[in-house]
C-alpha cells in the first residue's frame, strides 16, 4: 500500500513558515458568528462616490475592456504627477517615473523584490502593518525591527535608525500615518532620520496610503525632503481616502531605474491593473476631492468619539494623529492581546485585532478601526464596556450623550 503523500513537504519552507495574517484570522472568525460588530478590518464603510462608479460603468458601455500599458493609463499617471506636484511640490515624469499597481500591496511587493538581494536587511517600525515582515521575507530579505512605543508616540527616531544599521542594511520602510497605531510624524523628525539615511546610503520605501487622513499637523511626503526624491520609492493609492478598497488600484513613484525594474516584475506577474479601476481612479483624482473631504471629516469626528469612549471605559488610548485606527492599552485587564480579542468576540460579539498581530511591541494593545458607522461604534463600545464590567468589575456606564458627536448625516456619505 502506498504511503500517503505529505504535501506540506512540497511547499517552499519560507512560505510554509510564514504565519497567516492576524487581521484576517479574526475577520474570518467574525464572519462565522451572528450579530458581530467588526472594528477589525481597515476598510471605509462608505460606498465609492457615485460619479466614480459611473465613470467605470460608462467605460464598460464604451467597450473599455482591454489591457492598458504595463505602466498604466498615461492620463492617470499624468494626473497623479499633477497631484504630487500640487500637494507636495515634487515633480515626477509620468512616462517613466510612475507605475500603476494593483493596490499599494502590489507596489510594496514589487519594490522589495526590486531592491533586495538575499540577506539584505530592512528596517521597519514595530508595531507595523502585518504584510511588511512577510513580504520582506518572501523577497529574500531580513526584517529588523525599530521598537516604537506609546512613550515616544510610536515614532521612529534618527537614533533608532542609526543604532539598527549594519553592513547588511539596505532599506528603511516607513508608514506614516501609521497602521496600526494612527501615529503621525513631524517634518523635523523626518529630516533628522533622512540625514542618517543619506549618510548610510539607504533606500526608503514610504507607504503613504493614509496621507489624506491626517488630523494633527500636516503630512510630509518623504520624497519631498532634500536629497530624498531619487532614493525613495513612494507608494500610495485610492483605497482609504476615496473608499475604493475593492478596486485594487495604487501607484509607485520613484527614479526611472527603480520604476523600470519594478515594471519588469509587474509585466511578468500582473501585466497591468484593471482598466476599469484605472478609469475610476482617474475620475477620483479629477473630481473626487469634495467627497473625500466629507469622508475625512466623518473620520475626524469618529476619532473624537472613540477617544471619548475609551476614556469613559478607563482604557488608556494613544491619541491617533491620522489614519482611522485607535490603539488602546489593555494590559490592566490581565489578559494578553489575543485573549482579550478572543473573549471580547465570543462574549460581546465585537471583533478587534490583537496588538501582537503587528509585532511584539503591539502586545498589550488592541487595534480598533473607526471606519464604521457611528451607530455601530456606539453599540460596539457599549458592549465592550459591559464586557469590562463583567470581567473586571471596573467598566462604567457610558454617558447618554456618547453617540451625539455627529452633525453630518451618515446616510449622505454612504451614498456619495
Amino acid at each position: 500500500m502506498t504511503a500517503p503523500v505529505n504535501w506540506q513537504d512540497r511547499i517552499n519552507p519560507v512560505v510554509r513558515d510564514i504565519p497567516p495574517s492576524g487581521i484576517r484570522r479574526f475577520f474570518d472568525l467574525a464572519t462565522e458568528m451572528k450579530g458581530v460588530i467588526s472594528l477589525g478590518v481597515g476598510e471605509p464603510d462608505f460606498v465609492t462616490p457615485w460619479h466614480i462608479r459611473e465613470a467605470c460603468v460608462y467605460s464598460l458601455e464604451k467597450g473599455y475592456t482591454m489591457y492598458t500599458s504595463n505602466n498604466g493609463l498615461l492620463e492617470l499617471r499624468e494626473e497623479i504627477a499633477r497631484d504630487l506636484a500640487e500637494t507636495h511640490r515634487i515633480t515626477y515624469n509620468p512616462k517613466n517615473e510612475i507605475l500603476i499597481t494593483v493596490g499599494v500591496s502590489e507596489g510594496l511587493d514589487l519594490a522589495l523584490r526590486t531592491i533586495l538581494s538575499p540577506g539584505d536587511e530592512v528596517l521597519i517600525p514595530e508595531p507595523s502593518y502585518v504584510s511588511y515582515a512577510p513580504c520582506i521575507t518572501l523577497a529574500g530579505g531580513k526584517p529588523v525591527y525599530l521598537k516604537t512605543s506609546v512613550e515616544n508616540g510610536f515614532q521612529v527616531t534618527a537614533e533608532m535608525v542609526e543604532k539598527a544599521i549594519t553592513p547588511a542594511t539596505k532599506v528603511l520602510l516607513l508608514c506614516y500615518p501609521n497602521n496600526p497605531t494612527g501615529a503621525t510624524i513631524s517634518r523635523e523628525r523626518l529630516l533628522e532620520i533622512m540625514e542618517v539615511v543619506k549618510a548610510h546610503d539607504l533606500i526608503v520605501i514610504s507607504d503613504e496610503i493614509y496621507e489624506k487622513l491626517t488630523y494633527v499637523g500636516e503630512h510630509t511626503c518623504v520624497s519631498s525632503l532634500p536629497g530624498m526624491r531619487d532614493r525613495t520609492i513612494l507608494l500610495n493609492g485610492f483605497s482609504k481616502s476615496y473608499a475604493m478598497t475593492g478596486w485594487r488600484v495604487g501607484y509607485a513613484a520613484g527614479n526611472p531605474d527603480f520604476i523600470a525594474a519594478m515594471k519588469k516584475i509587474h509585466q511578468y506577474t500582473m501585466l497591468c491593473a484593471p482598466i476599469t479601476a484605472q478609469i475610476a481612479a482617474l475620475e477620483a483624482l479629477k473630481n473626487g476631492k469634495n467627497e473625500m473631504k466629507k469622508m475625512i471629516e466623518q473620520y475626524r469626528q469618529r476619532r473624537r468619539l472613540v477617544l471619548h469612549a475609551f476614556e469613559e471605559m478607563g482604557l488608556p488610548c494613544f491619541e491617533p494623529g491620522g489614519a482611522f485606527y485607535a490603539f488602546p492599552e489593555i494590559q490592566m485587564t490581565g489578559l494578553s492581546s489575543e485573549e482579550f480579542a478572543e473573549q471580547l468576540l465570543k462574549e460581546a460579539r465585537v471583533a478587534v485585532v490583537p496588538g501582537n498581530a503587528f509585532g511584539g511591541q503591539g502586545e498589550g494593545f488592541i487595534r480598533c478601526s473607526y471606519a464604521t458607522s457611528v451607530n455601530d461604534l456606539t453599540e460596539a463600545f457599549k458592549r465592550m464596556n459591559q464586557f469590562l464590567k463583567r470581567r473586571l468589575g471596573r467598566g462604567r456606564v457610558l454617558k447618554a450623550s456618547f453617540g451625539k458627536l455627529e452633525p453630518i448625516k451618515e446616510g449622505k456619505c454612504q451614498s456619495l
